[in-house]
């Protein structure tokens, strides 16, 4: 039976659950060890392996600040028939590693004639919110599904979290994770028994008639948010969440594209070759004739986030710039809000 459990504490569930199942899982990242009991050591930067290395010590390494060095040995591991599921903490930390994560773990498969599988997963925190600034509040999941060879995750509840980290840990490819730092402390309902949320299969959050909404991690609650408000006018719009970006399934979107009409897609990251442009373009090129109106993006500005915190929450879209999308190309009144 489902139980009320935080985004947070289902990854570290579902660690737990692959790792007794596997003992090829290996966690690696730094801090790993610290969240083992002592007092004040979280166990990563949010607590996610807390625990871990009293119930797996052979499974679990701790690494130095070298994430050059840690994912380069989570590559090679894989390859010598490991799972290693590496923390990397930031994404914006990526541009330390990026070669080993483009250039190794995505290529070796398709070089080999898939004679050596990459069962890698790399987990790492990403959004705006919190203040980090401009290196520590990226959104960078376009620059992975740009590359052949990775999968992407983007979870944006508590179940999905569990549900895809399990299949991450499972597929013999290298699947980047990645998990916003604003949904670590929300709840969800999630089975205590393991299970799997398969990568490629996107959700229908809300059933709607008039305009079909694609939202990502995050956005997807605010998407929620803004079509509630929309509810109110009459007007019902249905929301996706890809749950992943590589592979995507576009069959659902253009599904729902064929009985709404209209497409807004909401995404955090910079709007330049980014994930709604892209999906976006899908649509415009394969689904042109169900389009009844222009496609609409609702992204951040093409900027650093900013530290101020009021300028930060002016960069992150919100419900009403969702909202006032969705009006414009359905036709309804916006508000001068």
């Amino acid at each position: 039976m489902p139980r009320t459990i935080l985004y947070l504490d289902a990854i570290a569930e579902a660690l737990a659950q692959e790792m007794r199942r596997d003992p090829a899982v290996v966690a690696f990242g730094e801090d790993n060890i610290g969240g083992s009991g002592a007092s004040g050591m979280l166990g990563c930067a949010w607590g996610g392996t807390k625990g871990l290395y009293a119930q797996f010590p052979d499974q679990v390494l701790d690494t130095p600040i070298t994430e050059a060095a840690f994912v380069g040995a989570a590559v090679g591991g894989a390859l010598t028939g490991l799972r290693p599921v590496v923390d990397l903490m930031f994404v914006d930390f990526m541009g330390v590693c990026f070669d080993q994560i483009l250039n190794q773990a995505a290529k070796l498969r398709y070089m080999t004639g898939g004679a050596t599988p990459v069962p890698l997963v790399i987990r790492t925190m990403w959004g705006a919110g919190l203040h980090g600034a401009a290196q520590h509040s990226q959104s960078l999941y376009s620059l992975f599904t740009h590359v052949p060879g990775l999968k992407v995750a983007v979870p944006s509840t508590a179940h999905d979290a569990k549900g895809l980290l399990i299949s991450a840990i499972r597929d013999d490819d290298p699947v980047v994770f990645f998990e916003h730092k604003l949904l670590y402390y929300t709840p969800g309902e999630v089975p205590e028994e393991p299970y799997t949320v398969p990568l490629g299969q996107a959700a229908v959050v809300r059933p709607g008639t008039h305009c079909t909404i694609v939202a990502l991690g995050l956005l997807v609650h605010t998407a929620q948010r803004a079509a509630a408000e929309l509810a109110a006018d009459g007007i019902e719009c249905e929301i996706i969440d890809p749950r992943t970006i590589s592979p995507l399934d576009t069959e659902t979107i253009y599904t729902s594209v064929a009985k709404t009409g209209r497409l807004v897609v909401a995404d955090e990251s910079n709007p330049r070759c980014g994930i709604a442009s892209d999906i976006c373009a899908l649509v415009a090129q394969n689904a042109f004739d169900s389009l009844r109106a222009p496609v609409r993006m609702v992204t951040a500005p093409h900027a650093p986030v900013p530290f101020n915190p009021g300028l930060e929450s002016q960069y992150v879209p919100d419900a009403d710039q969702i909202a006032r999308a969705v009006r414009e190309i359905v036709g309804a009144p916006v508000s001068a809000g």
